[in-house]
């Protein structure tokens, strides 16, 4: 007789066959040795199963052993076991995935996995899904299959996801579509995810991302929130991932709310849609980086800029952002000084706090402004940087003074210390600037 093949599987606790009750017994015993990892005790279980075979089949429940069945069946069709990745590129090469650990409860507890009502979910909003997945981003995280982070979740990425979602337990990719309804390419917004679980060998290739919002008008590109071997991390990635692409599938939690974060899925020149990441950033020229500056200035960002805002990016474009970023309490990656879905949503909405104090050069110590520093300009800010310049060792064009008046002898000095913290063309022009001005009295 040929023996069939099983498809491995989370089983439900309370399923009476004489299979499901040995595996309950055998998981049991093997966690206590391995930690849960499902590729340790995977030919263990499958020796379980097949012996067991008999027994299943003979029995009514049997029948009902159907895709329905399983944590996450996905399309009818069965994905073949996974070989690996093509050849990888030589830049910007797609990150390492890895096993995962099976479900358990915070710090390692024992979790039976099974879902819980819709009712008894924890609600959340997509804001609320981001913040969280920022503090581990900003931690920097390392990736530990074994180990947990001070909050208690799983150190993996399937733990990541359980983490920003709030389910209160570690799950694994074959049981997050549990907590989760299927959605469309074209649904995704930000704190919804993209799930592969390879159901033939879990220990191979499964990967899940949390979707930030399209990096590109094309939606090939999208920002995804992720642990992966390394550390946490934020970063624009290929639709929907670096391999295995057509494998991930997007999900949306079940106890999400409303409000929070706007879809950025909306299509370019809708009002108050997010463009994209691939608009903002150095090399970037277009209407949506002087819109961009426009916003900031309202919020308190006009001691940035020397001239404009203009479509063409400018360190005083990132500063300012970076500014606006840290007025809202957002730290590390979260406060890069480029834009994203939620930065862009703050700024069209007025919601947040506006750039204050020394971020925006109005009080004592900060930048004062760039109107203080070009021809014809005169004041104690004139006097206060080139005797700065001096003390730095970059008074080497000054005849006499410095004084109160803008000279030529001021902005020669300037481009000197500009150029020696590598800056060139625009960023060298000796016309100082909020970074210029932060190093020279650092």
């Amino acid at each position: 007789m040929t023996v069939p093949l099983f498809v491995e599987f989370e089983p439900a606790d309370d399923c009476p066959c004489a299979g499901c009750a040995q595996e309950r017994r055998t998981l049991a015993h093997s966690r206590l040795r391995d930690g849960g990892h499902p590729a340790a005790h995977g030919a263990r279980r499958a020796l379980m199963l097949a012996a067991a075979a008999g027994t299943v089949l003979a029995t009514p429940a049997a029948d009902g052993l159907t895709a329905d069945a399983l944590p996450d069946a996905g399309p009818a069709t069965r994905p073949a076991v996974d070989v690996g990745p093509a050849t990888r590129p030589a830049v910007d090469a797609e990150p390492a995935t890895a096993p995962q650990g099976q479900v358990s409860g915070l710090y390692g507890a024992t979790g039976s996995g099974r879902a819980r009502p819709v009712a008894e979910l924890r609600h959340t909003t997509r804001t609320e899904i981001i913040a969280r997945a920022k503090t581990w981003i900003a931690a920097r995280v390392p990736y530990n299959m074994n180990g947990h982070w001070s909050d208690g979740y799983r150190a993996d990425c399937s733990g990541f996801v359980s983490m920003a979602w709030g389910l209160g337990s570690s799950q694994w990719t074959g049981s997050l579509g549990r907590y989760a309804v299927r959605i469309t390419k074209d649904e995704l917004a930000p704190g919804d995810i993209l799930l592969y679980h390879n159901v033939a060998n879990p220990s191979v290739g499964s990967h899940v991302t949390i979707f930030g919002g399209w990096a590109n008008a094309a939606h090939t590109k999208y920002v995804a929130y992720e642990l992966a071997p390394g550390h946490a991390r934020k970063r624009v990635t290929p639709y929907a991932y670096w391999s295995n692409a057509t494998k991930y599938v997007p999900y949306r939690y079940r106890g999400l709310t409303g409000g929070g974060l706007p879809d950025t899925g909306l299509p370019e020149g809708v009002p108050g849609a997010f463009p994209g990441l691939g608009h903002f950033g150095p090399g970037a020229d277009n209407s949506w980086v002087t819109r961009l500056g426009k916003l900031l200035v309202a919020r308190g960002g006009s001691g940035f800029y020397r001239s404009g805002p203009g479509p063409r990016w400018t360190v005083a474009d990132r500063d300012a952002t970076r500014a606006f970023q840290r007025a809202q309490g957002w730290r590390g990656a979260a406060a890069d000084g480029i834009p994203g879905p939620d930065t862009w949503a703050y700024l069209i909405g007025g919601k947040g706090r506006d750039i204050h104090g020394a971020a925006a050069g109005t009080e004592s110590g900060g930048f004062p402004g760039a109107r203080h520093f070009r021809p014809g300009a005169a004041g104690t800010h004139v006097t206060q940087l080139g005797r700065q310049l001096v003390k730095k060792g970059y008074g080497e064009h000054y005849l006499s003074g410095p004084g109160p008046r803008w000279t030529e002898a001021d902005r020669r000095n300037v481009e000197a210390f500009q150029r020696a913290q590598g800056w060139r063309g625009r960023e060298a022009d000796g016309y100082p600037g909020p970074e210029t001005w932060r190093r020279l009295f650092r």
